[in-house]
């Protein structure tokens, strides 16, 4: 047996947790135990050590987005009252770390400060996550808080990419981020708040959207 089928079979576990999620809602567990391998084979095939992420904490996602393509195939998936529960505490936690250091909590650090597993803890900040654009201009706010069903499976492993790039930035630097996308500030508030101009942040926020963009697609 190679060293990559050994790691397989050692994690075949986590494929187990994620059908338990979605076990008893219309399809057979041996289905959704089979998609969720394939999902377990391509986090493998595709993680990235050097991204300081434990392999549970990038492999369970990618099961979850094969298994809620199966759901797809046949109908959505909505979140559950207990997910969304954990992602009301988890953005609130979040955003008071970030008060607190000046950034994103690791999902490590999130997963113990919710008493939860780092699993759990990945799932609760893209159900929390609004749907954000990085280009926009405009400060009208109110972005939507649910997943959308047919981007799961790119936008929880783009969400944990994203995080990862923030917190390497700058501290000045992510709190622009943090104010202008995640609080829906408008430039003229995140430059009081950040003691800059609103010139000085508009040009600030397009180069930091060019990096971001840059290192997301490299």
């Amino acid at each position: 047996m190679s060293n990559r089928d050994e790691f397989i079979n050692s994690n075949i576990g986590l494929v187990h947790l994620c059908v338990k999620r979605y076990n008893g809602r219309g399809i057979e567990y041996d289905d959704l135990f089979q998609v969720g391998c394939v999902g377990l084979i391509k986090a493998y095939d595709r993680f990235d050590n050097t991204r300081g992420l434990k392999f549970s904490t990038y492999a369970v996602p990618v099961i979850l987005g094969e298994i809620r393509q199966l759901f797809r195939e046949s109908g959505s998936v909505k979140i559950g009252r207990a997910l969304k529960e954990l992602s009301i505490r988890a953005t609130k936690e979040n955003e008071q770390f970030i008060q607190k250091y000046g950034r994103d909590a690791t999902i490590s650090e999130l997963a113990q400060i919710l008493d939860v597993e780092p699993e759990q803890a990945a799932l609760a900040i893209n159900a929390s996550m609004p749907v954000l654009s990085l280009t926009a201009d405009d400060d009208d706010g109110g972005g939507q808080t649910d997943i959308k069903t047919e981007n799961f499976d790119e936008s929880v492993i783009d969400l944990l990419a994203l995080r990862q790039i923030i917190k390497d930035l700058e501290k000045q630097d992510r709190q622009l981020i943090f104010l202008r996308y995640f609080k829906g500030k408008t430039q003229t508030q995140t430059a009081h708040e950040l003691g800059m101009t609103q010139v000085q942040v508009s040009r600030r926020e397009k180069k930091l959207l060019a990096i971001l963009k840059e290192k997301m697609i490299t």
